[in-house]
């Protein structure tokens, strides 16, 4: 019977030091020991104590080029083979350049695990919420929100713009929380009249008003020990806020017509495009019921400010489109749609892309069948298309170019100068935005005064 040999696993924060503090205590106790017996007989003691010294220094510094390479090699070479990974080389070659010519090796090391906790940031992302399309900084934001509030039962207020996608992050925190396999029940606060949303939400006693044959059980008794989200807050009623408001502190409610309370244990999830500070101000939101909501607050940002997002979302429509597979689209009617400012945000762009996938009859989008308000350029001012009648024959890189440049600027006037919240708000490294705004030639300086 063969007898397994037990191994022991020591950490290199324990190893390091005592190889160290073992070379010290060694080196000390020799030379006292070279010390004393020199003296003892009366022997010459500089040149022995210095040959030991020298000694003791060259061994100290083999030992550290041992372990310098014994910790170094492994990493280099895995460093090496993540450069020649195509996510990961160009950016790495653009952002290393200046670092790499003046030999900071560690600088180059550090911008590679940066990009390389990037990129597996956008595959956990990818992984966890694969109908949530994006790999876009603000994005990445969000969806660490996410995980950090759905295994809560905090209450979620998401606030965004119209058309960004609030219902699909409800629908994610739901996914994730531990009442994902009990029940979610949506409502829209702003589809329905205030009498209907009450019988709705609270359900309605028989008789409790005209056409009320039979006792009905509202959204807050289906969703109970599950999950409510209730969209469009900010549209609901006064009175009915009120209601809202006993249900989040006293978790009980009235039916319509009826006398008896009754208990529900539910997770609240809140969205609205609305400013409820200043709807709180203007005395249109209960001031209570916004502190009751404001527990656990994410904010999407509108899709003009993660730009760098719709190539993939437009990839995704074009891949659930009924023709799957066989659109594409070509490079500038692409960039114009980047440019463009969407104040309709993605169910905008989702309209667009689908007007121009019907317009199309060659398998891929080009300018022409975008409407009139994206090919004229984007909000802003920044860029404009260029006329047949200018007669310049402008190269489609030379565009590009122009738009990258816009957008660029676009981002810089918003952060009032300051590269490192640019380069945040466009999703890229700061020395690659440093790269550009010097490549396109554009002056900070006349962008802050102008502000």
């Amino acid at each position: 019977m063969a007898l397994s040999r037990s191994r022991f696993y020591i950490s290199l924060y324990i190893i390091i030091p005592v190889i160290v503090a073992g070379l010290s205590i060694i080196s000390s106790l020799v030379s006292f020991r070279i010390t004393e017996y020199l003296m003892k007989h009366d022997l010459g003691v500089n040149t022995p104590v210095n040959a030991w010294i020298f000694s003791i220094a060259i061994l100290s510094y083999l030992c550290g080029i041992v372990i310098v390479y014994m910790l170094l090699n492994p990493m280099k070479k895995f460093l090496k083979e993540a450069e020649k990974l195509p996510a990961l080389s160009a950016h790495v070659k653009e952002e290393d350049s200046a670092s790499t010519r003046q030999g900071d090796e560690l600088a180059h090391y550090a911008n590679v695990f940066k990009r390389i906790t990037d990129v597996l940031t956008k595959v956990d992302a990818r992984q966890l919420f694969p109908k949530i399309v994006g790999e876009s900084v603000a994005m990445r934001g969000v969806l660490k929100q996410i995980m950090k509030g759905a295994p809560t039962d905090a209450t979620v207020l998401i606030l965004g713009e119209s058309g960004t996608g609030k219902e699909l992050i409800a629908t994610s925190i739901f996914e994730h929380s531990k009442r994902a396999h009990k029940p979610f029940v949506k409502i829209n606060c702003a589809a329905m009249p205030e009498e209907l949303l009450e019988s709705e939400l609270f359900g309605h006693e028989k008789g409790a008003f005209t056409g009320a044959v039979s006792r009905k059980s509202g959204k807050f008794e289906v969703a109970n020990r599950g999950t409510i989200f209730l969209d469009e807050i900010g549209d609901m009623p006064l009175n009915l806020q009120a209601k809202i408001l006993r249900v989040l502190q006293e978790r009980e409610f009235d039916r319509v017509g009826g006398t008896k309370p009754i208990k529900v244990d539910v997770r609240f999830i809140a969205a609205t495009n609305k400013n409820l500070e200043v709807m709180v101000k203007e005395g249109r939101f209960r001031e209570d019921l916004y502190f009751r909501l404001n527990v656990f607050t994410i904010f999407l940002p509108p899709l003009k400010e993660r730009k760098e997002d719709i190539p993939l979302i437009v990839e995704r429509f074009l891949m659930d489109s009924p023709s799957a597979g066989k659109l594409g689209v070509n490079s500038a009617a692409l960039q114009l749609l980047i440019g463009y400012a969407w104040p309709g945000n993605i169910r905008e762009l989702q309209n667009t892309v689908e007007r121009a996938a019907v317009m199309t009859e060659s398998g891929e989008i080009e300018s022409q069948h975008l409407p009139d308000n994206i090919t004229r350029g984007y909000s802003g001012g920044l860029i404009t298309r260029p006329s047949e009648e200018d007669g310049q024959g402008t190269s489609i890189d030379d565009q590009i170019k122009e738009i990258e440049r816009g957008i660029i600027i676009e981002a810089l006037k918003k952060t009032n100068g300051v590269q490192i919240k640019a380069a945040e708000l466009l999703g890229i490294n700061q020395r690659s935005l440093w790269h550009r705004v010097k490549k396109y030639a554009i002056d900070i300086k006349e962008i802050k005064n102008s502000n």
